[in-house]
């Protein structure tokens, strides 16, 4: 019985390894670089793709998908966060992905049409 409570101290007493940074504010230095490469290369990625959105509208949908996760104060998952933003960044700047797939990000905050009669009816509008 001693023996299992001297493993549970151990256990709880170990110490995570690090992803990349080995501290908050590392993590956020990593996070507003990432953020500075997605802000540099909308307009790229709005030519490009010819996307029918502005380049305004492309940085706004950027800083909300970063302001999304805000609230994130773990380095190890700031990092992951960071590392599945550099892939996007990575499958955008080399054309890896279609149109489509970047115009899904916009599609997410519209208002979903009313699909009932009496929704219809205050909307003010029948197809």
């Amino acid at each position: 019985m001693a023996g299992a409570g001297k493993a549970a101290a151990t256990v709880t007493g170990t110490t995570v390894k690090p992803i990349f940074s080995r501290n908050l504010d590392e993590a956020k230095r990593r996070v507003r670089e990432l953020y500075r490469a997605w802000f540099r290369e909308i307009p790229n990625t709005v030519h490009l793709y010819q996307l029918d959105i502005t380049v305004k509208q492309g940085r706004d949908k950027v800083r909300e998908m970063f302001l999304k996760n805000a609230h994130v104060t773990d380095p190890r998952v700031i990092d992951m966060l960071v590392i599945k933003g550099k892939m996007e960044l990575q499958e955008t700047i080399n054309v890896w992905k279609q149109r489509t797939h970047i115009m899904r990000y916009f599609h997410e905050t519209e208002t979903p049409q009313p699909k009932d009669f009496l929704s219809k009816f205050y909307a003010g509008h029948d197809p």
